[in-house]
């Protein structure tokens, strides 16, 4: 048997310390395409997606691609179409986030491939077979809720005297007028549509209780988080704690990446 020459055996040295390199930085890549930089946020009712601005500079700072849905608000199957098509247009995973109203629209959306994880901020959580509403009523509203009657279309609007002490109590009275005067028109049937598969129940869930919240009791949001088993954060801060206390919004939703991700 022929012994192999010094040349022979230093190529095949060679070769094996390359391919060596080649499936440790295939299993990074692996990990780095894995990683959650995405985060979909999904606002509620009485708000557009403007009111996310202070989040998205947070996240945005972190590396994080942030997408703002628009909701239509016509209806939840509306609503999370849209959610649905933002969530199609992301290149990898996401984590979805919704406020309000929205956070029912991301329970229904949530089932979505790409979603890694939900984060509900000062948001309704209900499971298949409830509605959004039933959850509202099983704790009495604050004084200072505006939350009016369905008009003769069916749209529900916030009172106008109320905004601010209502829905936005801890931003300036500037940032509160502008927010009442984009707010989109929410159609009252979503609030009386059952949902049909909850994510949260699949999920990483994390929730965000607003302290300070008149729109929705706190109690409530404690309940349905408790509920579901979803890591909760309590902040102090209005229903738009989002607005308020942006850097301790954004710190849980990038722990919920974070744990989403793929570890190197």
């Amino acid at each position: 048997m022929k012994t192999p020459s010094l040349k022979n055996r230093i190529k095949a040295g060679l070769l094996s310390l390359v391919l060596t390199f080649a499936v440790v930085l295939g299993f990074n890549s692996l990990a780095q395409a894995q990683a959650v930089k995405n985060v979909v946020l999904v606002h509620g009712a009485f708000a557009d997606g403007s009111g996310y601005k202070a989040l998205y500079t947070e996240l945005t700072k972190k590396g994080y691609n942030v997408t703002v849905v628009q909701n239509p608000l016509s209806s939840l199957e509306d609503d999370v179409k849209a959610v649905t098509v933002a969530l199609d247009k992301q290149d990898g995973p996401a984590i979805l986030v919704g406020h309000s109203w929205g956070g029912s629209v991301i329970t229904e959306a949530g089932n979505h491939p790409k979603v890694a994880a939900l984060v509900y901020i000062a948001a309704l959580q209900p499971d298949k077979g409830e509605t959004t509403v039933q959850w509202l009523q099983t704790a009495p509203p604050a004084p200072e809720n505006g939350v009016l009657s369905p008009d003769d279309k069916g749209i529900v609007y916030y009172d106008k005297a109320k905004f601010h002490a209502g829905f936005c109590a801890d931003i300036s009275k500037e940032e509160a007028d502008f927010m009442y005067a984009s707010q989109g028109a929410f159609y009252a049937k979503g609030f009386i549509t059952p949902l049909t598969n909850a994510a949260w129940r699949n999920k990483p869930s994390y929730g965000i209780v607003a302290t300070e919240d008149k729109s929705i009791n706190p109690d409530i949001e404690r309940a349905m988080y408790k509920r579901s088993n979803t890591a909760i954060t309590e902040i102090k801060g209005s229903h738009v704690v989002f607005m308020s206390q942006p850097k301790l919004v954004a710190a849980v939703i990038i722990k919920a990446a974070e744990n989403a991700s793929v570890k190197k």
